[in-house]
């Protein structure tokens, strides 16, 4: 069961021992059985430290271009350094199809960290991309001691270094203050025009942060001013760029909370629980598998001809069919800046009014320059000009960049015989980091007097009650038994 799944529950584990077996044994005892079917299969705990080494090796020799940073810590003994051994630190990695693609996706990165529930804790911190079809895509990982500033800014200095250098990125995350102090520091390299920060609009005024236009979220802000109006003040100390769509000049896509680094836990489902390079391999595996699957897919689409993404056709085509009850009013046809207005099925009311210019992609509706694709109102503009609506479609929802972002594949792992060798010291866990060690669990009950045992009380057989023996040496069990019947 471990070997089908290694993030089996417990429990899980625990009622199907009872239902084979009859007997239930303690949850415990199950506990360390599975710590040792896992270590069993997927490597001892311990030397799988050391082995992250080599493989930082063979991954390079296997695939050029695999950037993998190893950080050890020094080991004291006795007061004196031990250079034969290196407690793991920290490890950033990322393959070559995950640092190309991101070029042809969203220039967004979403990131966030997930615990480890191994033998030795940790997190695992991961950075999220999306392409034009909606697909998630991880490009980043790292090994890390916690969520921490240290540990943040060692992620997001290589990130940007090795990953996403490109200018104007927009960084989704929650509001660890690990992740403020690093994107907030001025030699750190993500402050603007370099790099923008999202907040969590969940955990902020959600109306208002989602609205798209200035006067719709002046309508949500002032009901939310009469309701609470301690609120609106405190939000009005963090600038609007951070956390309302209107005031983002379009970097979120859409995007408003962290959903799509929630999204990665499918992908990486069970690796939290394996030993530390088993974790590091199972990333390769899975994303190889990733990027065949989703690379077939798009190259299926381009051989019927499609041009843009599923996602793309899909939201086309609903805008289309809101788009033929408007009646379009063309102002100014050298920048085709047109008004639409919206009525009733019947004709008879008017919905409203919005201004379009398809010549700067903008619409008083707030769809067009937030989503980068065209909204109801400027495709019943291009209809009414006769116009494709294919030229105002962002490059990223088209298939070419869907498909470029799976181009390259991963090559075939090599047997770890062919590994180089390591000839530094010997890379071993941090005790620290152990969950718990083996052995009858340490009692959290504050003792008082009442839990002292009295200590001239000398212990007593539990037949006969008397003192000098136990139950398995009283005289009175080799004795004759009733048994109950005549001889």
């Amino acid at each position: 069961m471990v070997r089908a799944d290694a993030s089996i529950n417990i429990k899980v584990l625990l009622n199907a021992t009872a239902a084979h077996f009859g007997f239930r044994p303690m949850y415990r005892r199950v506990w360390l059985a599975k710590q040792k079917a896992v270590a069993h299969i997927y490597g001892d705990w311990d030397e799988s430290y050391n082995e992250l080494a080599r493989w930082v090796l063979g991954v390079k020799l296997m695939m050029p271009g695999t950037v993998a940073v190893l950080r050890t810590s020094l080991v004291r003994v006795g007061g004196q350094v031990d250079d034969s051994q290196a407690y793991f630190h920290r490890l950033f990695w990322t393959f070559p199809p995950c640092i190309e693609p991101f070029w042809h996706c969203k220039p967004l990165v979403s990131i966030d960290g997930t615990h480890l529930y191994g033998k030795y804790g940790g997190t695992l911190l991961v950075a999220i991309v999306q392409d034009g079809n909606s697909n998630i895509l991880p490009v980043a990982f790292s090994l890390v001691e916690g969520e921490n500033a240290e540990s943040w800014s060692f992620f997001l200095y290589h990130l940007q270094q090795h990953v996403t250098p490109q200018p104007g990125l927009l960084v989704i995350s929650d509001k660890h203050n690990g992740i403020k102090a690093t994107l907030e520091a001025s030699d750190g390299g993500w402050l603007p025009p370099a790099a923008y920060r999202g907040k969590d609009a969940r955990r902020l005024l959600v109306n208002a942060a989602y609205a798209k236009t200035e006067v719709e979220f002046d309508y949500w802000f002032d009901i939310l001013r009469s309701v609470d109006p301690a609120m609106c003040e405190w939000a009005n100390w963090i600038e609007y760029s951070l956390w309302t769509q209107h005031r983002d000049e379009g970097r979120r896509f859409g995007h408003m909370t962290t959903n799509i680094s929630e999204c990665v836990n499918s992908i990486l489902k069970g690796v939290r629980n394996l030993p530390v390079c088993s974790l590091v391999k199972a990333t390769y595996g899975r994303l190889a598998e990733l990027f065949v699957r989703k690379g077939r897919g798009a190259e299926t689409q381009l051989g019927t001809g499609q041009q843009f993404s599923q996602h793309l056709v899909k939201c086309i085509k609903a805008n289309l069919k809101t788009a033929r009850c408007f009646t379009v009013t063309l102002y100014d046809r050298d920048n085709s800046e047109f008004t639409v207005s919206e009525t009733t099925p019947t004709g008879l009311f008017s919905l409203g009014s919005y201004r379009v210019s398809l010549g700067s992609q903008t619409c008083d509706c707030g769809y067009f320059q937030t989503l980068h694709y065209l909204c109801p109102h400027a495709l019943a503009c291009c209809a009414y000009l006769r116009l494709t609506w294919q030229s105002y479609v962002h490059q990223v929802y088209h298939l070419s960049s869907v498909f470029s972002v799976y181009r390259m594949g991963f090559t075939p792992p090599i047997s770890e015989g062919f590994w180089p060798p390591y000839e530094g010291p010997t890379v071993i866990p941090d005790p620290i980091k152990r969950r718990a060690s083996e052995g009858r669990p340490r009692s959290t009950k504050i003792r008082t007097t009442m839990d002292e045992a009295e200590a001239s009380r000398p212990k007593r057989c539990g037949l006969c009650r008397q003192p000098g023996h136990t139950r398995q040496s009283c005289p009175q069990v080799g004795g004759p038994r009733n048994t109950g019947g005549d001889e």
